[in-house]
């Protein structure tokens, strides 16, 4: 999973005009989101982030800033759930 690094110029979406963010790869109970992001990359198949963007992954998440959604989301269940680490990841 993502950790986050501020960018001077934020990087946009082509198709979209959106701002690009490194975003929380959804899993199950013990899967991996390093693999998981992996298998995306290799196969070019989408993946959905916790806020529910659905993407190919092909850029370095750590040089992008951390979507604010998939933070308040991961954050709200460290509330829950004590063994998460405070960013995914870590």
């Amino acid at each position: 999973m993502p950790s986050t690094t501020s960018l001077e110029q934020t990087e946009r979406d082509t198709q979209t005009g959106k701002p690009l963010v490194a975003h929380i790869v959804k899993t199950e109970k013990n899967e991996s989101a390093s693999a998981k992001v992996l298998e995306a990359r290799i196969n070019g198949t989408p993946l959905e982030a916790l806020c529910g963007h659905r993407w190919v992954p092909s850029r370095d998440p750590q040089k992008l800033p951390l979507c604010q959604a998939c933070k308040e989301i991961y954050e709200m269940y460290r509330g829950f759930n004590d063994e998460l680490n405070e960013l995914p990841g870590e």
